[in-house]
């Protein structure tokens, strides 16, 4: 009975100390664990903490670049600039170069100007029909880019040439003057220019109003006089949808003559009136120039004017076919070369 007593106690003795031995390993094992997770805790709160540092750096640096690139907003332009000169007289020198009026306009880049000051208040394309009027040309470049930069307009000058010999077609050239140049910008004036005629004064602004606009008050070949109450040549001002309005030019006038009378018709029936600037203001010196061969009188011009009434909406930009040979950007202007394969 003792011997039984003494190996009973003596097995629960070696269960318990066994248990023990169990709980003392485990405690000790748990015991490191949590040891080091608890060294390792604050090494990863710097870990988190140094990423989001990273994070933010970069956010910074990003928006840093972006504030870089990206050009403060400006203010528009004022309706009247301030660098305005008025009245001033024309020189033209006989031995001018194109790489000298280049070397004059270093802001002018592809035919284009815009101002860096202020944003412009209008987008304004110049559309400049000829015919181996080279000279006249740069003449008229020489003056223009000046006039047109002191009064801070964003424009573009588009020079239209007809190729071959046909009879010249100045409304059908303005027609697709229109027509191209919106396939660069979409303007919102446009200046039908003669190549012939300078401006003398600065306030003739050449922006478009509310009603179309009438440039040439009077020019030096006929004293500074209106040529008749009606006219509406040589220099002309017309909003992107005033033009489109009435069809644009007629494609119908070869030779001289006739077109500029058809645009008036046209924009009178529309019930638009013809503004002009102050006849001390509209003056233009129109250069000297013999008749062009090919740009001979247009006889049929007062038969054709009795149609406008009939004719606008069919005869116009939405009828100008034309074949376009070529568009070259130059530094001063874009030419934009044309053949008309059908007409006299």
């Amino acid at each position: 009975m003792g011997f039984h007593m003494t190996f009973y106690l003596s097995y629960k003795f070696r269960l318990l100390l066994l248990f023990t031995l169990c709980l003392t390993v485990v405690g000790w094992a748990t015991s490191n664990y949590f040891v080091g997770a608890f060294q390792e805790i604050p090494k990863a709160r710097d870990f988190i903490a140094n990423f989001h540092k990273v994070i933010v750096l970069g956010k910074k640096e990003t928006l840093t670049n972006e504030a870089s690139v990206k050009k403060p907003d400006l203010d528009n332009c004022p309706s009247m600039s301030p660098y305005l000169r008025g009245q001033y007289k024309l020189i033209f020198k006989p031995d001018l170069t194109l790489e000298e009026v280049q070397a004059e306009n270093p802001k002018v880049h592809r035919g284009r100007y815009h101002p860096e000051e202020c944003k412009a208040l209008q987008r304004v394309a110049i559309l400049i029909p000829h015919r181996n009027r080279e000279k006249h040309l740069m003449y008229l470049l020489e003056h223009l880019h000046p006039f047109l930069q002191r009064q801070q307009l964003d424009y573009g000058i588009y020079t239209i040439h007809q190729a071959g010999s046909k009879k010249f077609n100045r409304a059908k050239l303005l027609n697709v003057g229109y027509l191209e140049a919106l396939k660069d910008e979409n303007w919102d004036c446009f200046i039908f220019h003669d190549v012939d005629l300078v401006p003398e004064n600065d306030l003739n602004l050449y922006k478009c109003e509310d009603q179309p606009k009438h440039l040439v008050v009077g020019r030096n070949s006929t004293g500074y006089r209106l040529r008749y109450s009606g006219y509406f040549g040589g220099v002309t001002a017309l909003s992107r949808e005033q033009f489109f309005k009435v069809n644009g030019f007629s494609n119908n006038y070869w030779g001289w003559g006739g077109e500029d009378d058809d645009l008036r018709l046209r924009v009178e029936l529309h019930r638009m009136k013809i503004i002009r600037p102050m006849p001390e203001v509209g003056k233009y010196t129109m250069i000297f120039h013999t008749r062009d061969q090919g740009n001979e009188v247009n006889i049929e011009r007062m038969k054709l004017l009795h149609q406008v009434s009939r004719v606008w909406r069919t005869d116009g930009l939405n009828s100008c076919v034309y074949r376009l040979l070529s568009v070259d950007y130059n530094p001063l202007y874009i030419n934009i070369t044309v053949d008309f394969w059908s007409g006299p």
